[in-house]
């Protein structure tokens, strides 16, 4: 199982704001939905909860939550949403279900979730969409480790603000 992070932030690390995003990029969104598309998502109930209370099509929601009244959500056979308590209930229950949603396993969000992630040595990959600006937010990703993780792509886009796709790899 890979878990990977995929997330975009700005130069000052802000990565949402008031529960969503602070900017539009719809070749990021574009990105995400096709990165994701079929997979395994991790991510805490402020990131679900963005979604409006509709499930993402076609993904395998987990949802880390200190809210047990949040497992009433109905979800579909084509994007289950599944509520644990931690981070490594949310890998566990993950891990089996890899044969049928693919390997690679994605971490969306938020800020907490993410931080965990590196802080328990759990994140193989990171796709970074880096916008190059400063945004006012109230959510941040960390930094990341440059001693644990190598960049090995980058892509370069100018329009409508400029950004860049960067994929990390741990060593």
């Amino acid at each position: 199982m890979i878990l990977t992070h995929i997330v975009a932030c700005s130069e000052n690390r802000v990565i949402g704001t008031q529960g969503g995003l602070p900017w539009d990029l719809p070749e990021d969104m574009k990105f995400f939905r096709d990165t994701t598309k079929g997979h395994i998502m991790i991510m805490g109930r402020k990131t679900f909860d963005s979604f409006n209370g509709k499930a993402l099509p076609n993904r395998y929601h987990i949802v880390v939550t200190r809210d047990p009244s949040k497992q009433s959500f109905q979800s579909t056979d084509k994007s289950p949403v599944v509520f644990v308590s931690s981070l490594e209930e949310a890998v566990a229950h993950a891990r089996p279900l890899t044969a049928q949603w693919g390997d690679e396993v994605f971490i969306i969000g938020g800020g907490e979730i993410y931080k965990q992630a590196f802080a328990k040595n759990l994140t193989d990959k990171v796709y970074l969409t880096l916008i190059h600006r400063e945004f006012p937010g109230d959510t941040y990703y960390p930094e990341i480790d440059q001693n644990l993780f190598n960049l090995t792509e980058r892509r370069d886009v100018e329009l409508p603000i400029p950004f860049s796709f960067l994929t990390y790899l741990k060593k």
